[in-house]
């Protein structure tokens, strides 16, 4: 410990040089014990917007958190100007635990994890029946992120006006995933929206899907711009208050009590950095009959023990089919 007074030496204090009058540096930190509590909104070039009360607060990261970084849904406390007046700035000084997490990497080979979301509840894979095609293997990925980051999906099936949701349904029928299908009509109408805000209500939930899927649509639908300006709307951003979906943006949902976080188009979904063993959580049916299994299973091999464990009728051998389809995602490439 660092000593102070009569008995302090040159070791027990650090000076800047070329500076004078410059206090001892020390390794004891603030509890910021008064700070206050906030949400972070969106985060752009190391500015991060936050909802503190009822203020939109701009805020940077305290250099006590060192690489520590702040994402979209994080849970934070702030010291500082917390007045959310034009060109103030906050401190964010503390970074709370997260409840869940979603992580992706730039592809299969790419070791290095991103933080999408925190503490979202649910995550929505936005997928249109046609015009884009659908694809199978990127809804098979972010279910796989969804359930290794403890998120619970929901698909979103858009343009059914122009494609059967049969076909697709049939596929994800043994995993019991909520859905919601809509079509464009629907879409215009209104009646798609509340359907989908229905299954939003009281959560916070995640929207992803490529380009061209109506996911932006959507989310725009649900979070009319009234409501955006109502919570201080600085988005992701262009400077001319208008969402470009660069960078994820949570806002609050219009007509009941849940958030909604747009996150950007994505082209792939890496899982590099998903643990295999994790993804069995998601399937409570199954995850018994893993205790005989051999050390670090993948549950797709001659000694798998939930061969057996299917086979004695524990579990529906449908649902082994779908985890072992989701594990094979971190082996097999999208369009194979």
């Amino acid at each position: 410990m660092r000593r102070y007074g009569k008995h302090t030496d040159e070791d027990d204090i650090r000076t800047r040089p070329g500076r004078r009058n410059t206090r001892p540096r020390t390794n004891i930190r603030p509890k910021h014990e008064d700070a206050a509590e906030g949400l972070v909104l969106t985060v752009d070039r190391g500015r991060l917007t936050c909802l503190v009360e009822d203020r939109v607060v701009m805020a940077m990261k305290a250099r006590e958190l060192g690489r520590k970084a702040a994402v979209v849904g994080d849970r934070v406390a702030l010291v500082g100007d917390l007045s959310g007046k034009k060109d103030t700035l906050a401190r964010i000084v503390r970074i709370e635990e997260r409840t869940s997490v979603l992580r992706r990497t730039a592809d299969d080979d790419d070791p290095f994890e991103r933080v999408v979301v925190a503490n979202a509840d649910q995550l929505a894979v936005v997928t249109a029946l046609a015009d884009p095609e659908p694809r199978p293997r990127l809804i098979d990925r972010c279910l796989v992120a969804a359930y290794d980051g403890g998120l619970d999906p929901l698909l979103v099936l858009t343009k059914s006006d122009l494609a059967p949701p049969d076909k697709l349904l049939e596929l994800y029928g043994d995993l019991d995933i909520p859905y919601v299908v809509t079509s464009r009509e629907e879409l215009q109408s209104g009646v798609a929206v509340e359907r989908v805000r229905e299954e939003l209500d009281g959560k916070i939930t995640a929207f992803v899907g490529h380009s061209g899927v109506g996911k932006t649509t959507l989310v725009n639908a649900l979070v009319p711009e009234e409501r955006r300006r109502s919570t201080g709307h600085v988005n992701a951003v262009t400077g001319r208050g208008r969402h470009t979906t660069t960078s994820a943006l949570a806002l609050p949902l219009a007509g009941g009590d849940g958030w909604v976080i747009d996150t950007p188009g994505v082209r792939s979904f890496g899982l590099n950095h998903v643990d295999p063993s994790r993804v069995i959580h998601a399937f409570p049916d199954l995850e018994t009959g893993t205790e005989g299994c051999p050390r670090a299973c993948s549950h797709d091999e001659p000694d798998c023990a939930l061969d057996a464990w299917v086979a004695e009728g524990h579990a529906d051998p449908a649902r082994l089919f779908s985890l072992r389809r989701l594990l094979a995602t971190r082996e097999r490439k999208e369009g194979d």
